[in-house]
């Protein structure tokens, strides 16, 4: 049985959120912890989102033993171990998009464990970032999910296969920020 999707206005309860579940990781992951960021949409400003926090712990190594401590605090390991391949970049070897992925259900969190430096550890907070700064380009964003949400309420391999390149799109934009920024 498949999740509907559902778009939400932003919260402001979110950040706070965030800030409670990074205290327990930073608690449980101890000294493998070397970051813990909102990522994701509900860590945008004024961004329309799923009501699910999104987090990046990022680690030196997956081999980190953090499983059991993550387990005790009630996340559940998912067996996706890759993020998405933006079309063009045949140029990224396997291990940058290579992850761990855990989930909370009582309190809805995606939490998405990277190695520092690598592709998609950098990646969500560069997203994150432009969203942030560029708040057209973040509205023009929600509209997209918003849509799709109500096109593919309950079919997200639709949502996501029309939602991810969208963003692909998007992330052009903030390359080149970011470029200029540098």
């Amino acid at each position: 049985m498949s999740e509907t999707i559902e778009i939400l206005p932003y919260s402001p309860r979110w950040p706070e959120e965030f800030r409670e579940i990074a205290r327990e990781l930073e608690a449980a992951a101890g000294a493998y912890a070397l970051a813990i960021d909102h990522i994701g949409s509900t860590s945008v400003p004024g961004l329309a989102a799923k009501d699910v926090i999104d987090v990046q712990l990022t680690v030196a190594s997956l081999d980190a033993p953090l499983q059991p401590a993550l387990e005790l605090l009630g996340y559940e390991r998912k067996l996706h171990l890759k993020d998405h391949r933006p079309p063009g970049r045949d140029d990224l070897a396997e291990d940058e998009l290579e992850k761990h992925f855990y989930f909370k259900k009582n309190r809805r969190v995606n939490l998405h464990i990277r190695v520092a430096g690598k592709f998609n550890q950098r990646y969500p907070l560069l997203c994150r970032d432009y969203l942030r700064t560029h708040p057209h380009a973040a509205q023009a964003y929600g509209v997209v999910k918003q849509q799709l949400a109500k096109y593919f309420p309950d079919n997200a391999d639709a949502y996501y296969d029309i939602k991810d390149p969208v963003f692909d799109i998007l992330m052009e934009g903030a390359y080149i920020w970011a470029d200029k920024k540098a």
